[in-house]
């Protein structure tokens, strides 16, 4: 089954998710994989259709490791392990979408699970309209109703909690420390901002108690210093774990900061393919992976990262920010990972914005996500969204 041709869709800046690239790769038996990453779409499809493409088209769909080593070892010659990643990990996932295709079956089956019924979940506590433009950490705080989770935890987190857990999630994911960061800069932070910032804490503890894991997102905003000085603070309300308080590029600063506290240290979505994870783990830095199947270099990648982290005995978790196969990726490999812990969802995402996207939906039953049970990944790209208004959408054949 070869591919014959490679589609990228770009929604526009009027959709909900403006920042987010499809792909299609479409093959000679007429079976279409889908996939997709995120930021900067104009300038990865520009990648996909000047270099991928030509690199790949006439190649085997079903055979991703080998399309994966031509796509990396090409690109990897001129430094691209940024942008280049990113459109490679989208190729990828079509073409493993195709794999599971053409064998009949759901992708968890092809790599080897399921190893549970469900996936657990935590809710990111974002809203239906934060990916409007691309502004890090922060989001957009005129998300409105009932899913505006982001102005929610900083103003009514006891009632976002309960709320949560009465749907059955296992944890939300909060940033109070974000804005703080914006005003002051991440440099220092002094005991009144320390306080502020730990204040949505204290309330859903006192309100909830421990009856649901509160994750701790930093965006990496801040220097060791200051995260270890959030980190002392936050320890006494117990959060499941502390996420890029500081950037995740330097295995001995991580390793600092993973020494100075009492919590569990994760990293990090912002890592790409197995050389940049294996320092983080060798090291002995994180207490548990977080992995963007479409940032890390596609499913290929992911299942390579999980492979080194299972080997240490850590824990893996899956990101989801971006885009609604994005997810159904993470399902897959949360699905067929004996070391996998949780999957991330942003439920205004999941129940606002996926939908105007997806031709099936993702299902998701008291917190837990069910497994997709059609061939493949599990949707494909609803017709329609060709058709919008301000939707680029640029073809790459083989001749």
């Amino acid at each position: 089954m070869k591919i014959v041709a490679i589609e990228t869709i770009v929604p526009g800046e009027q959709s909900p998710l403006p920042s987010l690239v499809l792909v299609r790769v479409h093959t000679d038996s007429g079976l279409v994989g889908c996939g997709e990453t995120y930021y900067t779409p104009h300038a990865v499809s520009t990648y996909i259709h000047e270099f991928l493409a030509p690199l790949v088209m006439g190649m085997d769909a079903t055979a991703p490791e080998a399309l994966w080593d031509t796509a990396y070892r090409a690109a990897a010659k001129f430094g691209g392990k940024g942008l280049e990643l990113r459109a490679l990990s989208a190729v990828d996932l079509a073409a493993w979408d195709l794999v599971a295709q053409a064998a009949g079956m759901p992708l968890y089956n092809v790599l080897g699970g399921p190893v549970s019924p469900s996936v657990p979940t935590y809710n990111t506590c974002a809203g239906p309209t934060y990916g409007r433009g691309w502004r890090p950490g922060y989001g957009d705080a005129s998300d409105a109703g009932r899913y505006d989770d982001l102005t929610g935890f900083l103003d009514r987190p006891a009632e976002l909690a309960q709320e949560l857990i009465d749907e059955g999630f296992a944890g939300m994911k909060i940033w109070p420390f974000d804005q703080i960061a914006k005003e002051r800069g991440g440099t220092v932070i002094t005991a009144a901002d320390l306080a502020r910032g730990l204040e949505p804490f204290r309330l859903i503890r006192e309100a909830v108690g421990r009856r649901i894991d509160v994750m701790a997102e930093g965006h990496g905003f801040w220097s060791l210093g200051a995260a270890q000085a959030i980190a002392h603070g936050l320890e006494q309300y117990e959060p499941a774990w502390i996420e890029d308080l500081i950037l995740a590029d330097s295995p001995e600063a991580l390793a600092e900061l993973k020494r100075s506290t009492t919590i569990p240290v994760l990293a990090s979505e912002y890592l790409m393919t197995r050389f940049e994870y294996a320092p983080m783990i060798r090291s002995g830095a994180v207490d548990h992976v977080m992995i963007d199947p479409t940032w890390c270099g596609g499913i290929t990648e992911a299942r390579r990262i999980i492979a080194l982290a299972d080997a240490a005995r850590l824990p893996v978790t899956f990101h989801d920010c971006t885009g609604p196969f994005t997810l159904l990726a993470g399902i897959h490999l949360a699905l067929s990972s004996t070391n996998a812990s949780y999957q991330e969802v942003v439920r205004g995402y999941l129940r606002v914005v996926y939908p105007e996207f997806l031709d099936d939906p993702i299902e998701l039953v008291d917190g837990r996500l069910l497994p997709p049970t059609r061939p493949g990944i599990g949707g494909a790209l609803r017709s329609d969204v060709v058709d919008r208004p301000g939707v680029e959408q640029r073809w790459s054949r083989l001749s």
